[in-house]
């Protein structure tokens, strides 16, 4: 199990409170909601502050949050087993406003038989709203599995148009 990243930045959003976490050339390899109590627990040495990625990522997680942006550009690598890595690459192509159930993942990457597998790679993702693991759904369109929390996912597919929205959100967006 890789070593979980040193938050060298954090973040309020609309959902709560993020952590990331640049490498040495700007590249961010984590993004995620804090956990109850684990904000100061994580630790991994090769974490660097960068604060001019760290605004960019912030004026780009903000326009996402206001719905005036759909596709971010922040570099980023994400680290894992080269299995984890594809199923990374392939939630990247699901767009905007759009779900895939975990078959329909798992039939991308040419395995129907994958599907747990993919589900588990889907949930170990370090990068969430960038690399959209949010997107994928169960098959009978339930909104099952995600490390942030059914709520946080339920509230980014609202703001996406991917499902609707109630009358009126608890985030603001409705």
């Amino acid at each position: 199990m890789p070593i979980p990243p040193t938050w060298t930045h954090r973040l309020d959003t609309p959902l709560g409170p993020m952590g990331a976490a640049f490498d040495g050339e700007g590249h961010l390899t984590h993004l995620e909601f804090f956990k109850e109590g684990r904000e100061a627990a994580w630790g991994d040495p090769r974490s660097k502050r960068d604060d001019q990625a760290f605004v960019f990522l912030k004026n780009q997680l903000d326009a996402y949050f206001r719905g005036s942006l759909r596709t971010f550009n922040v570099p980023h690598k994400a680290i894992g087993t080269p299995f984890q890595m594809r199923v990374w690459a392939e939630l990247e192509y699901i767009p905007f406003g759009k779900t895939i159930s975990y078959l329909e993942l798992a039939k991308r990457l040419d395995d129907p038989k994958c599907i747990r597998a993919a589900g588990r790679a889907n949930g170990a993702n370090p990068i969430c709203i960038l690399i959209p693991c949010h997107r994928v759904i169960g098959s009978d369109g339930s909104l099952t599995g995600y490390g942030g929390g059914i709520e946080r996912k339920r509230a980014m597919l609202e703001l996406e148009g991917a499902i609707p929205k109630p009358e009126e959100g608890p985030y603001g967006w409705a």
